[in-house]
């Protein structure tokens, strides 16, 4: 799931003018229910195709996606299998998103740093767990309300249409 998630997102971080109006173009857009679904819980938002796109939108429109890029980098960090590839990969997630000089660095407190800078001299597959359940923490306490409350996802609602299963169900139970 860490590998389909991060594929989905490295793809929505690759386009330069990424935005909400990609959820809304053509055939596949999210349905009402689905779009609805997504105030339920921040899991659902982020285990769902266009709620993952909607939020990452969301991020970059605040420049703050550096946030989801690095929880899903450390998800894929953590199903690594070959231990000769899990120090390459923690350096690489460390130099992009925690060390002092990192391009996109996220927003953690210095002891969370420091502890996950300890982590480095002999990374395993959990080492930045501490760091990643930070930004977890702060994605679904401050990012994920803001999301709700944006006018943004307000007009995902508004456009989105209820699925066919929904249309249906009126029809059926005049039929009964």
């Amino acid at each position: 799931m860490a590998k389909e998630l991060k594929a989905r997102l490295g793809s929505v971080l690759q386009i330069p003018n990424w935005n909400l109006s990609c959820c809304k173009i053509g055939k596949n857009k999210p349905t009402l229910e689905e779009c609805l679904r997504w105030k339920e819980s921040f899991e659902k938002l982020l285990s769902s195709k266009y709620g993952l796109y909607a939020f990452t939108a969301f991020l970059m429109s605040e420049f703050s996606e550096e946030n989801i890029a690095f929880y899903f980098a450390c998800e894929e960090y953590k199903h690594i299998k070959c231990p000769a590839k899990l120090a390459t990969k923690a350096k690489k997630i460390y130099d992009e998103f925690i060390g002092s000089e990192a391009p996109r660095e996220i927003n953690i407190d210095h002891e969370t740093r420091d502890i996950t800078k300890v982590n480095m001299l002999a990374p395993t597959h959990s080492c930045f767990d501490m760091a990643q359940h930070k930004i977890y923490m702060l994605m679904a306490k401050d990012c994920y309300p803001r999301f709700l409350r944006s006018p943004a996802y307000r007009d995902l609602v508004c456009q989105a249409k209820p699925s066919n299963k929904a249309r249906n169900l009126p029809q059926q139970e005049k039929k009964a």
